[in-house]
């Protein structure tokens, strides 16, 4: 009879509460929202890095990482191709403005667009404006890019800012019976013509420094016919704050 008189514990129910299905809900839609917003094609390759790092560790528990420009303290080093707040500052939009400018360019492989610790770089990849060997700006091929740039350099957004154009060879020695003893003089050549070329076309040329850096500064090895085209480049760089 006690036996029978004893209430019985109601069964716990399993799984989470109720609420936690609204609210999983709710947050699945914030970020469905947010990722509407952004679009990717104005997001540098290492900014996306990051943010996507930012979100390592989210679980039950675990959270994510700060997300912070410039060092980041969690990940050990400092992420260089992330200018802070300060350098970057007055960029972003002329960032944008030139990945949509350019972006039949950027498809072609003949414009790269990217961000640094110097500023806003814009990559004219050297097979498109120059013949092998050779400093003399290929004009007919490459004219509207070069009005574009012009374009861009001259507005009203940039007009406070200075720019270098570096250029960039491969490995390759040049031939020391041509006009170039060395790749020094081949890559300042090709800087300078393409600021002439600027200038004709309406920028300030006193806004401007030139640099020649040889093969001194290569994106990746010469050791591939591709290798060497990816490194061969004139560099066109907005310049950020403590970089002029």
């Amino acid at each position: 009879m006690a036996e029978e008189g004893r209430k019985k514990c109601p069964k716990c129910e399993e799984g989470a509460a109720e609420w936690m299905t609204t609210y999983g809900d709710m947050v699945t839609l914030l970020l469905c929202f947010f990722v509407i917003l952004m679009n990717p094609e104005t997001i540098e390759g290492a900014r996306m890095e990051l943010i996507m790092v930012s979100f390592n560790g989210l679980g039950p528990l675990q959270g994510g990482n700060t997300l912070d420009i410039g060092e980041l303290a969690e990940m050990g080093n400092n992420v260089m191709a992330m200018p802070s707040t300060k350098r970057a500052r007055g960029l972003d939009k002329a960032r944008q403005t030139a990945v949509s400018m350019f972006k039949p360019e950027i498809k072609s492989k003949q414009v790269r667009v990217s961000e640094d610790e110097r500023g806003l770089v814009i990559t004219l990849a050297s097979d498109a404006f120059f013949k092998p060997a050779s400093a003399e700006v290929a004009i007919e091929n490459t004219r509207q890019i070069l009005q574009k740039l012009s374009g861009l350099l001259s507005s009203d957004q940039l007009s406070e800012r200075k720019f270098r154009i570096e250029g960039h060879t491969d490995a390759s020695p040049t031939d020391p019976e041509g006009p170039w003893p060395s790749n020094w003089e081949l890559s300042a050549a090709r800087s300078a013509n393409v600021l002439h070329y600027l200038v004709d076309l309406g920028v300030h040329e006193a806004q401007f420094q030139i640099a020649g850096m040889s093969d001194t500064i290569p994106l990746t090895d010469n050791e591939t016919p591709e290798g060497r085209a990816y490194n061969r480049r004139v560099d066109i760089i907005v310049l950020a704050e403590g970089h002029e």
